[in-house]
């Protein structure tokens, strides 16, 4: 069963207050890549790891179960889309959480699905 209006617009001043403030198409595109980066349950463990501290490649190796090579793989996919942002000691990089809207998508995320 599919519904159709039999108007064009119902509130025509509320419909153009709504097309004025929408976002870029270029805004939309990138908010939808950081979803579907963030789609990945290894990504999200990551991010997960890295609230509220920085952790090595190792560590999050250790912490997601899963390989060095992948962990650095996904960082770097993370990286491409200001998720993860990192420091370098000496030939050690430590990553942390880009800024406070990564931890904040998470926490609503979960407290969502908790719900």
């Amino acid at each position: 069963m599919s519904f159709t209006c039999d108007v064009t617009a119902v509130d025509s001043v509320t419909v153009r207050s709504v097309m004025d403030a929408r976002a870029t198409d270029e805004e939309i595109t990138y908010v939808g890549d950081l979803f579907q980066i963030l789609a990945s349950p290894t990504r999200l463990r990551i991010v997960e790891a890295l609230v509220g501290r920085e952790l090595c490649v190792c560590d999050l190796a250790a912490v997601t179960g899963v390989s060095e090579s992948a962990v650095s793989h996904h960082l770097r996919q993370m990286r491409q889309m200001r998720i993860v942002a990192f420091r370098k000691d000496g030939r050690m990089a430590y990553y942390r959480l880009d800024d406070a809207h990564i931890e904040h998508l998470f926490d609503t995320g979960l407290e969502h699905v908790r719900e």
